[in-house]
């Protein structure tokens, strides 16, 4: 009888650790596939966002709302021949928003003053370097109407924007460059043709300087006069 109860434990004992190594594998087992899945099945990575970039379409809207953001009025050049302050006027609000804009985008460093007519102007922010034409491309292609009655005329010292030259009837300016008077008292021939935006508060001695240097074919100067670094005074 000893023998039987014996015998009957020890099969009972054996089919209990069968069933707990059965139990392990088939909790491993789906320890296993859970992984499997979770490695198969993985969120989808967010699609990056489009970079914006200007337009003549939204060019108008962008500076309207930027406009609004706006404290500062004041932006500093500095080339290599000594630094300057414009005041930007309030009047001209997309003029202005997009100067400042694109000071801070850090567009005008490292372009040029690359058109110098004596006595008259000196013209700046285009360059021949390749650098310049892939900022324009990063930012965007645009233009900007003129804004030309809000009683600011072409006094010396005047800060103004030239009006492209490609497929231009409505004298849209080119919002990369500007333009700054010399000539005393001033250049009014330009009223009504281009959009006065500023006016040059400190440092006329530079921009007369910059004026004087030697220029050659299509009144590009000899040696190029650059823009190291513009910023807006906060």
């Amino acid at each position: 009888m000893l023998f039987y109860k014996t015998l009957l434990r020890t099969i009972t004992l054996f089919f209990f650790l069968i069933g707990c190594k059965d139990t392990k594998v088939e909790k491993a087992t789906a320890n296993s596939a859970s992984k499997e899945v979770k490695e198969i099945v993985k969120e989808p990575e967010p699609e990056p966002e489009e970079e914006f970039k200007l337009t003549t379409e939204n060019a108008i809207p962008f500076f309207f709302e930027y406009n609004k953001t706006l404290k500062a009025n004041k932006v500093k050049i500095t080339t290599n021949h000594g630094s300057f302050t414009v005041q930007l006027f309030d009047n001209v609000p997309y003029h202005k928003a997009n100067f400042i804009y694109l000071t801070r985008k850090g567009y005008f460093n490292y372009t040029q003053f690359h058109r110098v007519v004596k006595n008259f102007i000196i013209q700046g922010g285009n360059s021949d370097d390749k650098k310049t034409a892939q900022k324009r491309r990063d930012i965007g292609r645009y233009l900007l109407p003129p804004d030309t009655k809000k009683g600011h005329k072409h006094h010396r010292g005047t800060l103004s924007m030239p009006s492209s030259e490609i497929n231009n009837p409505h004298m849209l300016a080119s919002p990369y460059e500007f333009f700054i008077v010399v000539k005393k008292p001033g250049s009014y021939h330009l009223d009504g043709g281009y959009t006065p935006f500023g006016k040059v508060i400190q440092g006329m001695d530079i921009v007369d300087k910059i004026n004087n240097q030697a220029v050659g074919k299509g009144d590009w100067p000899s040696q190029n006069i650059y823009i190291e670094k513009a910023e807006v005074l906060e």
